[in-house]
């Protein structure tokens, strides 16, 4: 197990310099002067001598290569500088100010994706082509079809505006939790009800699911102790990279709920060109996706026989 740990991280060290590297290319490919979009934000007039000045203190000035790896040094440190909006305010701060309610959001939206998709997808399995499974699929092409900003239209327009029920926007209370995790776990639900409806549907064609039939076994306990086990093996290695891919991609729905967390951070920071602020965010998601990539693919390898089998993990 030690040695496949060990490769696996250090297969991680040069994709994450690799991401580095091009998140810090932005600043430098950047079709204006970040010192003079850092300026005009702070509602300052851009003369040769304030930009000047705010190159110095930017170290734009600096070689390209001594840039690079004094923020590589600094980012390694949780430095990743001011904004250019706030200038009083350090970017890794504002970035824990909003991971909050994006966590938040997250994992409610996992949960409600686990729990859905693992009841339907059984049910849909065990009830193959009925009118409930058709009806189920039905769902699900909608769901993997539909937008989750149109989606999110139209969750206000019928629980806020027709119903008035639940409130669009804001954050501190449970209700204003149920629209954007609706929203944005839908589309996932949809995909894994049909995941794990067709892994089901295939192991139930197993040998030995025949074998535990032949021995008298309940049919309950050959889907949920012997189809469901080995359907989620395959389910796991999918279901671990939601976390984040519900992080990353929730920009969208916490623009339209204004919800204050890191995705609406990165939209006003793009908006505004904020770099520092789209840097770190970009080498943040980066490290996340490597790392829960990392985690899941230990624990698949952990969980399946044939894999633990080959020696690999010796």
């Amino acid at each position: 197990m030690l040695p496949y740990i060990v490769r696996r991280l250090l297969m991680m060290i040069p994709i994450l310099i690799g991401i580095s590297f091009i998140a810090f290319l932005l600043i430098n490919l950047a079709p204006s002067d970040p010192a003079e979009v850092a300026l005009r934000l702070n509602e300052i007039m851009p003369t040769p001598v304030a930009i000047e000045s705010m190159r110095q203190e930017l170290g734009l000035n600096d070689p390209f290569w001594s840039r690079y790896f004094s923020w590589l040094y600094d980012a390694f440190h949780l430095d990743f500088g001011r904004s250019f909006v706030h200038r009083d305010r350090l970017v890794w701060d504002e970035m824990v100010r909003c991971l909050t309610p994006t966590l938040l959001l997250a994992v409610s939206s996992f949960v409600l994706t686990l729990i859905v998709s693992l009841v339907l997808g059984v049910l849909c399995a065990i009830f193959a082509n009925s009118v409930f499974d058709h009806v189920v699929r039905i769902l699900i092409f909608i769901g993997t079809a539909m937008p989750s900003y149109w989606l999110g239209l139209l969750c206000i327009w019928f629980f806020a505006n027709y119903l008035d029920l639940l409130p669009t926007n804001g954050y501190g209370t449970w209700q204003n939790l149920i629209l954007p995790t609706i929203t944005l776990s839908f589309v996932y639900i949809a995909t894994y009800i049909r995941f794990i409806r067709n892994n089901m549907l295939e192991n139930m064609q197993h040998y030995f699911v025949f074998y535990a039939r032949s021995r008298g076994l309940k049919e309950r306990v050959i889907i949920l102790k012997h189809v469901l086990v080995n359907s989620l093996h395959t389910t796991i290695t999918a279901l671990g990279m939601t976390i984040p891919q519900l992080i990353a991609g929730s920009f969208v729905v916490e623009y339209i709920f204004s919800w204050p967390g890191l995705g609406r951070l990165c939209i006003a920071a793009i908006m505004n060109r904020d770099y520092p602020v789209i840097q770190a965010y970009i080498l943040v998601m980066a490290i996340l996706f490597v790392v829960c990539n990392f985690i899941v693919d230990v624990v698949h390898q952990w969980l399946d026989p044939r894999l633990r089998d080959n020696g690999d993990l010796a």
